[in-house]
């Protein structure tokens, strides 16, 4: 969830919440004010009767019961004045009828909806009624007795409550809105910050973040652009080494080819020879040692095959004679007869599958290749081939090779093979094949991609072919 839906959401919460403890207030407080008018209500006749009795005994003397005269027609203005509207009071002389009347209301309040008369009457039930007894001369001629119309209680709460809950609605609203306003402004550097960190998600060590005006962001800010210039030095450093320990591996296999080429190839040679000498001197009067003197030359003869694919995997083909094309052809044309070979059938699985097929596609124009480039290319469709059929059993494995000079110069090797296989294997886990051609990639400034083929594994490896950019990353990586 984003941060500001979720800030958002809180002050949401937090509004609803105030605005349901504003209508409880609400209702709590007229309430209050409903049992402070009844006893008002009361207070008031009590006190204007007591009035009028004093007055009946101070001007013409009576008292007790006779007071009650003294006090005007019940149903008169003067009486209907001091009982508020939507009260009533009813009066009870001793030993007679008690009298009840009602105050009007002076206002129209709208019928409350029916979950509010249920709500309020479960809380506060009906209206006490409020009493207060009649003195006249130090002794009670009769009571009063005030209490709320729960109709129009209800109304008037109704009333106050709709108003102040739409005031508090009204304010609760404008003060999300603000509030949406200002901590979407305030959070907006998050967005820029997120759009930073997926540029660098995706290898661009070149990304950095503007300056804010908030201190806390300006600190992130600071960090992200360390953290990269430190990450973009770190990788220029490994680059360099990595490019120089290629250079390392391939004196090294030259010359591991070279001694292997003059030592063991003249040794293997020799026993050839040797064992041929062995076996034509041998073939009249001793037959077993010529037989064996056979043996020898056939086992020399598989070693030297063998010696020969070492010295191919160790020592490539010269490609700045041969070029990249014809370098892959041969690769390509070795693994083709590698797999059709009697030693390949003899031992290939017992399963039935058919052998894999290894096919070459060129589009565009190879020679603005560079030299270290196609190297680099070469030894990646190297490991690649290997590893198409060390972990799969693949029909048929392609190698293409495309070379774009618009809209920049660059070329993709691209080897697809239908074996199987999960991809997701190689991005993950991946093992030192793997590592090392995006090692090789990097070093020269390209781009590795893993991917799924219709029925295997893709690999594309994409670098740049600009004389100054392979410079550059040769002698100065990024």
């Amino acid at each position: 969830m984003r941060i500001v839906t979720s800030v958002v959401l809180q002050v949401i919460a937090i509004a609803l919440l105030c605005l349901a403890c504003a209508v409880v207030w609400v209702v709590l407080d007229v309430n209050r004010t409903i049992e402070a008018d009844a006893t008002s209500s009361a207070d008031r006749v009590v006190r204007e009767v007591q009035e009028f009795g004093w007055r009946e005994l101070t001007w013409r003397g009576s008292a007790g019961r006779n007071a009650k005269y003294a006090f005007p027609d019940w149903r008169s203005s003067d009486v209907l004045r001091v009982i508020s509207p939507g009260y009533c009071v009813t009066i009870t002389w001793l030993d007679e009828t008690p009298r009840r009347l009602c105050g009007n209301e002076t206002e129209v309040s709208p019928e409350p909806p029916e979950i509010f008369v249920r709500l309020y009457t479960m809380i506060f039930g009906e209206s006490r009624p409020v009493e207060r007894h009649l003195l006249v001369n130090r002794r009670s001629v009769g009571t009063v007795s005030a209490v709320a119309d729960h109709a129009a209680v209800l109304r008037k709460a109704w009333r106050q409550v709709s108003v102040e809950f739409l005031i508090a609605a009204t304010m609760s609203g404008g003060i999300c809105l603000l509030v949406v306003l200002v901590v979407g402004h305030a959070l907006m550097p998050a967005e820029i910050i997120t759009g930073g960190l997926r540029r660098l998600e995706t290898g661009d060590l070149t990304v950095r973040l503007p300056a804010f005006r908030t201190r806390e962001f300006q600190h992130i800010a600071r960090a992200f652009n360390d953290l990269t210039g430190r990450l973009a030095l770190t990788t220029q450093q490994r680059a360099t080494l990595t490019k120089r320990l290629f250079i390392v591996q391939e004196e090294e296999r030259r010359s591991l080819g070279r001694d292997l080429h003059d030592e063991f190839g003249q040794c293997l040679t020799a026993t050839s020879a040797l064992a041929g000498a062995i076996a034509a001197g041998t073939r009249g009067d001793r037959p077993d040692i010529a037989e064996d003197a056979g043996e020898i030359g056939v086992l020399t003869e598989r070693m030297m095959q063998t010696l020969r694919n070492a010295l191919a995997r160790l020592r490539p083909p010269e490609l700045t004679e041969m070029g990249l094309v014809r370098c892959l052809d041969h690769l390509v044309a070795t693994w083709n007869a590698r797999s059709f070979s009697p030693q390949a059938a003899s031992t290939a699985p017992s399963s039935g599958s058919a052998r894999p097929v290894f096919r070459l596609d060129i589009v565009g124009d190879p020679g603005i290749v560079p030299e270290p480039v196609a190297l680099a290319l070469y030894r990646i469709a190297q490991e690649c081939l290997t590893n198409a059929v060390r972990h799969g059993r693949p029909s048929e494995v392609k190698v293409r090779i495309v070379c774009a000079s618009e809209p920049a110069r660059a070329v993709s090797l691209i080897v697809e093979d239908d074996g199987g296989g999960d991809p997701a294997d190689l991005t993950v886990g991946g093992g030192h094949g793997i590592l090392g051609i995006r090692e090789r990639v990097v070093a020269l400034g390209g781009v590795l991609s893993i991917g799924a083929a219709p029925m295997g594994i893709r690999i594309e490896a994409t670098i740049p072919c600009a004389a100054g950019s392979v410079a550059s990353h040769l002698d100065h990586p990024a």
